[in-house]
């Protein structure tokens, strides 16, 4: 959520987050990061939030969990929000339950992060992928993010996109590979755009690289409403984001739109 969030914040959107705090984390310099960015932050008081131990290692990231989250209650939203146009679900550890699916307005584009529910969560356990199947937030989402390395190798696509909503999108993130659009229609996959990667000019840390890649992607939707040009850049805005976002530890590597524009000049990344 917060990746998401602050990527948005600091490309120039207006945005809102609702993010669940418990009583550790309600004083949290994150929050702070956000307001400074621009967001109105409501925190919804939790007894229990998600705490995660990461370990990098040259295989790949071990990841222990040491307090599972309290669900968000959608009554938490504030009304004057409900009838925004565009609508971010990034759950860290399903703290967004199902009803969640139902908050959105009809006509509003809704984007999820899938990864937040494709975890098996025990305290002082290490966490280890779930099998994706349906849910209610996958289906009602108009765009879908996840990464290749959270779904199983021989899941069909096919599968996948009859889970979802009847006109949707899913967006597969691949790192320094790019990634894939594709898009589906009643239950299948219909066709699809190949993006590729951005390179780092260095890799520091690539915690919330999916979450980033997906708000860049929405991002570009939003100020292509009345730039057509922008509409057509995507998915290069959603790689260079997450590019950026890489090249710096934590939140510190969230790309600003100045960066992002000064990037954009780069010929090595156009």
């Amino acid at each position: 959520m917060t990746y998401g969030a602050l990527t948005m914040a600091r490309l120039g959107i207006r945005t809102g987050v609702l993010i669940g705090v418990d009583r550790p984390a309600q004083g949290a310099w994150e929050l702070g990061v956000l307001r400074d960015a621009g967001a109105d932050v409501i925190s919804v008081a939790l007894d229990a939030g998600p705490v995660f131990h990461n370990q990098e290692h040259p295989d790949g990231r071990i990841q222990t969990c040491l307090s599972v989250s309290d669900p968000i209650p959608p009554a938490a939203i504030p009304a004057s929000w409900l009838a925004a146009p565009c609508w971010l679900l990034a759950p860290v550890a399903a703290e967004l339950p199902g009803a969640w699916a139902g908050v959105p307005p009809t006509g509003a584009c809704v984007a999820l992060g899938w990864q937040g529910i494709l975890r098996h969560l025990y305290p002082g356990e290490r966490v280890w992928p779930l099998d994706p199947g349906p849910s209610a937030l996958l289906a009602r989402a108009d765009v879908v993010g996840v990464s290749r390395h959270d779904l199983p190798h021989g899941l069909e696509l096919d599968r996948a996109a009859s889970w979802m909503r009847p006109r949707s999108e899913l967006l597969l993130t691949a790192g320094e590979r790019g990634g894939l659009l594709l898009r589906v229609e009643d239950g299948r996959v219909s066709g699809g755009r190949r993006y590729p990667g951005i390179p780092t000019r260095a890799e520091v840390d690539p915690t919330g690289a999916g979450d980033t890649a997906l708000a860049g992607l929405l991002c570009a939707r939003i100020s292509g409403r009345g730039d057509p040009r922008m509409l057509r850049r995507d998915l290069h805005l959603a790689a260079l984001a997450a590019s950026l976002l890489v090249e710096g530890p934590g939140l510190a590597g969230v790309p600003s739109l100045g960066a992002v524009r000064r990037r954009m000049a780069d010929p090595g990344s156009a």
